[in-house]
């Protein structure tokens, strides 16, 4: 193709502007994901060209495409050849980093361009554009905005190649007639000023990637060469991570262990808006959940636990309760992440019900306590979220209807709210004035579920704190979901700025 030429390399890209400064030409740089190539785009990038002698496109690659779940509908490759293809057009690049900023500095380019929606800098919602700005003005050029119709590349996509089953788009269908994403977005916005407190066990993820080499010559045994292994912050230090971007103050109480402390981990990986609190727990040390992987599938071979699960002893219990009422008494809304490694005993577990103003929930079972751990435990909460299969292990239910389980729940914890996820089958949200609401799954990539329930509770128990419209808790919640089955582990928690962008692309 004769047009495929003009596709080269950013650094290329880079080399090849320098005789142009020598001969005064004037370069015109815009970015973009350009993900399905419309009549808008064309205008606007003929009107781009325009404002130069020379065009440069440069497009966000497929792994920083925060167009929500699903995105981009084009593999990068496919769109730069798109993009392309357009006489108007000089050179087509992938960029290396998340935003323009980067790349403007880069390139120098003598003007950057941008769509006459990005006029007004306080539409948009990532507050890239601002940074942007600065960007050009730091190289000597300048910001431009074209004028002529536009089209949303996400509407469009929802409209003409929607990636989900009928039933998805259908239930899409029905809540973009009943919210828009300018209402869901504000009920967002609104978490900022609520003071969180959550409480639960430290646990550091540790991934440990390797290659099989086969069965050992001597022995009945799986033998696999090591080639390197990642560490994340897990556990309630998780759920603290996926509030930070949408809440000012959150104080976090769990423990760390009196042996292999990590506590140089852990503070690393907070984010600046988390006060944590620890106490020691004595004979233990902070929990490691080792799991070892195949590089190549990502599949988990198995898993190893560095653990002591034991109940605090009664003066660490003592110094667990002084903290609660010292530091979480006075917040709108405490989070119990509960994963039985013997931080929440039934003292603490009774005094959180008693103290806390608005007490959200979640118990997981796990390797070390199925079976042993559920609900069941608590006799109170304003909001829990299970997954299905604990609901069921809790009422011993195998086959029982889901309503009548989660009806029961409600009525034993005198609980209004309640959220059931269902992996590929969604969630199912219980709320006392407004009965069940169900909401799809949108994940079709899932990479690796562990924590996703935890990204789940954390942005939906703030929301049900606040009287979010249970539709949109449930809605949300699945967005949150489908975005965090494709990241391995905890590696990064929720942001902001994607959640925002993945609801308005759902919703164009």
């Amino acid at each position: 193709m004769s047009y495929k030429h003009k596709i080269k390399a950013l650094d290329d890209v880079a080399s090849s502007l320098k005789p142009l400064a020598v001969e005064q030409k004037k370069v015109v740089h815009c970015h973009g994901v350009f993900d399905l190539l419309h009549i808008g785009h064309i205008r606007h990038l003929e009107q781009a060209k325009q404002f130069g002698d020379l065009l440069i496109v440069t497009l966000t690659p497929d792994h920083h495409v925060n167009k929500g779940p699903n995105r981009p509908a084009f593999a990068q490759q496919l769109r730069a050849e798109a993009v392309a293809a357009l006489d108007c057009v000089d050179y087509v690049a992938i960029n290396k980093w998340p935003t323009a900023v980067e790349t403007i500095r880069l390139l120098k380019p003598d003007v950057y361009v941008k769509g006459l929606e990005y006029k007004d800098s306080n539409n948009d919602i990532t507050g890239k554009i601002k940074e942007e700005t600065e960007a050009i003005r730091s190289v000597n050029g300048k910001i431009q905005f074209t004028e002529d119709i536009t089209f949303s590349s996400s509407r469009l996509i929802n409209q003409l190649l929607p990636t989900f089953d009928d039933e998805t788009n259908r239930y899409l269908e029905g809540f973009r007639k009943k919210f828009t994403q300018d209402e869901v977005l504000e009920y967002l916005r609104g978490l900022r000023k609520l003071k969180v407190g959550v409480i639960g066990e430290t646990i550091i993820d540790e991934y440990v990637y390797c290659n099989s080499l086969g069965k050992s010559g001597k022995e009945s045994m799986l033998v696999m060469k090591y080639l390197s292994r990642e560490r994340y912050p897990g556990g309630v230090l998780a759920l603290a991570n996926h509030m930070a971007g949408f809440c000012d103050s959150i104080t976090l109480l769990s423990y760390l262990g009196s042996e292999n402390t990590e506590k140089g981990f852990v503070k690393r990986n907070l984010k600046a808006n988390i006060d944590p609190v620890f106490i020691e727990k004595s004979e233990s040390p902070t929990i490691v959940k080792k799991r070892f992987l195949d590089s190549y599938s990502l599949s988990k071979l198995f898993g190893v636990y560095e653990i002591n699960d034991e109940p605090l002893n009664s003066e660490e219990e003592k110094s667990l309760c002084k903290e609660i009422k010292k530091r979480l008494s006075d917040c709108d809304v405490v989070i119990i992440a509960d994963y039985d490694h013997g931080l929440i005993t039934p003292k603490v577990a009774d005094l959180l019900e008693n103290t806390s103003s608005y007490l959200a929930i979640n118990t997981q079972i796990n390797a070390a306590n199925i079976g042993f751990h559920a609900i069941s435990k608590y006799n109170h909460a304003d909001y829990v979220c299970v997954q299905e299969g604990e609901l069921r292990l809790d009422r011993r239910s195998k086959r029982g209807d889901l309503e009548d389980l989660i009806l029961d729940l409600a009525d034993r914890l005198d609980c209004p709210s309640i959220m059931v996820t269902r992996g590929s089958n969604g969630s199912l949200l219980y709320h006392q004035d407004s009965s069940f609401d169900y909401c799809p799954a949108f994940a079709l990539n899932v990479v690796d579920r562990v924590g996703a329930g935890d990204a789940v509770l954390a942005l939906t128990s703030l929301m049900a704190a606040t009287g979010v419209p249970a539709a949109i808790i449930n809605f949300v919640g699945n967005i949150v979901g489908a975005n965090a089955v494709t990241i391995i582990g905890n590696k990064s928690a929720i942001d902001r700025t994607v959640l925002f962008k993945g609801i308005t692309s759902l919703l164009k």
